[in-house]
């Protein structure tokens, strides 16, 4: 005769189950983040060894110091007429030097310069649409004149960019924040790859046109909205061409003060995104690190244990660095500096850098450089509570069981930029403070951190999964 059990008994068993099952848990749990913690330690040990190997064939830019300390006079003067017309007037205007028209306006100037103002105005709304069609022009313009470092430069991070805005739609990130707070970060990081092009590209623009006509043309930046910052660096740069550093650092600067007032300080931004819990779960989740992905796809001993020293990881080298504070402006100017550093301080690292860049078109998906961990087809890809338990087993996943990563369009449409606040952020010679030649960094590696990072993703995307509540 069987013994039916009270629902007090059922009760106690099924509590009994959920304990066990709890315990089974954190079990797997402790043995993941021990095989992580391992794997992350030998990687690192690699990821020298790799480091050293790119660091051979140093690429020298020219940085003379009679000419950098001539531009910081010349600045500071600048800074001081500024501030001489900010204290004449009761609201700092957007332009202020006495060489520098009406902004915006073409009045005064011959048909020929206003003929190129309105070209270039056209060119850049066209080309502003998207963080794809904004990414592509930057590549566009180093291929058409390579003197221009920084094209090159904003080319590699606005791929970044498009990057972090997909992961927020992909199979990781996706499930560790709710949608109101993907919706905010992805306008966040939309407004800044959209400010900085808005900015720059018809710097980048002006200077093709000045090449083509065989005669400057700066003294049109303010129909552009541009600092009085810039004007020394553009006329430096036209009789030193050579000088790409120099200019570069000097676009790093003014495009990062450019955006800070403007988004990073934005009230908006800053409460439901820089200080919101969520974004610091980001920056756990890879979403500093800036990844430049070198040459064509091949295999790379991983730093593993030696008795699977054999093994291969089919995937394409990474360089790049970390961000450590996003919403620090000093931080972003120093990441920015290092990172040209890497990419123009090294012959190896730029050379493969604009092979991955020439062969690969970017469409906002991280399979496009690691293909066999991530896939664009949303059917085609693992989410089952498992990913962090597969990564850790495999060095690449099969066809079917990819981490998802969508291109960016097919989840994101294209946002207006909105009103733009006109002013110009140099008012005080105290910013030039960080205009110094930049620096080669020594270990640059990311391939092992950046799957690390993924593991670790994974583990929390696998807890939120198995803490979900269970239907039916």
């Amino acid at each position: 005769m069987t013994k039916r059990l009270t629902a007090g008994e059922n009760g106690m068993q099924q509590g009994e189950k959920d304990k066990q099952a709890w315990s089974g848990s954190i079990r797997r749990w402790v043995s993941t983040l021990a095989e992580a913690a391992v794997e992350a330690l030998t990687g690192r040990v690699t990821s020298w060894e790799i480091s050293s190997k790119l660091r051979d064939g140093r690429k020298d830019w020219s940085w003379e110091a009679v000419a950098a300390r001539s531009l910081r006079s010349e600045l500071k003067r600048i800074a001081r007429r500024q501030h001489k017309e900010i204290k004449m007037n009761a609201s700092p205007p957007a332009m202020s030097l006495p060489f520098i028209r009406a902004v915006n306006s073409v009045d005064g100037f011959n048909a020929r310069e206003q003929e190129i103002v309105e070209s270039i105005q056209s060119t850049v709304m066209d080309a502003n649409r998207s963080n794809i069609s904004r990414t592509q022009a930057y590549l566009s313009c180093y291929e058409a004149f390579p003197e221009l470092h920084w094209a090159f430069l904003a080319h590699m991070v606005s791929r970044n960019a498009g990057w972090n805005m997909s992961d927020l739609q992909g199979g990781l990130l996706s499930d560790l924040t709710n949608s109101e707070f993907q919706v905010n970060l992805y306008r966040f990081l939309e407004r800044c790859n959209a400010l900085i092009f808005q900015d720059a590209y018809p710097q980048l623009l002006l200077y093709m046109h000045s090449r083509k006509l065989g005669e400057p043309l700066f003294h049109l930046l303010p129909c552009f909205h541009v600092s009085a910052f810039m004007l020394p660096f553009w006329q430096h740069f036209w009789r030193e061409p050579d000088h790409g550093a120099m200019l570069a650092v000097a676009l790093i600067l003014n495009e990062q003060n450019y955006i800070e007032g403007r988004v990073a300080q934005d009230p908006y931004f800053r409460s439901r995104v820089l200080k919101h819990p969520y974004f610091r779960l980001h920056e756990l989740a890879r979403f500093n690190q800036i990844l430049f992905p070198l040459g064509q796809e091949e295999a790379l001993t991983r730093g593993v244990a030696p008795s699977a020293a054999g093994n291969k990881l089919p995937l394409r080298p990474l360089a790049g660095l970390t961000l450590p504070k996003f919403d620090s402006l000093t931080a972003r100017i120093k990441a920015g500096k290092s990172l040209y550093g890497l990419l123009f301080g090294y012959e190896e690292v730029h050379r493969r850098a604009l092979a991955f860049a020439r062969s690969t078109p970017h469409r906002g998906s991280r399979s496009e450089y690691w293909p066999a961990l991530f896939t664009a087809d949303k059917q085609a890809a693992i989410n089952n509570g498992k990913e962090s338990s597969v990564l850790l087993e495999s060095e690449w996943l099969p066809s079917g069981k990819r981490l998802y990563s969508p291109e960016l369009e097919s989840v994101w449409q294209d946002t207006p930029s909105g009103p733009i606040p006109r002013y110009d952020w140099y008012r005080s010679s105290a910013k030039l403070r960080l205009f110094r030649e930049p620096v080669r960094p020594l270990l640059f590696d990311m391939t092992h951190a950046h799957r690390a990072q993924l593991e670790k993703t994974a583990m929390a995307h696998d807890v939120a999964h198995e803490n979900q509540p269970k239907h039916g």
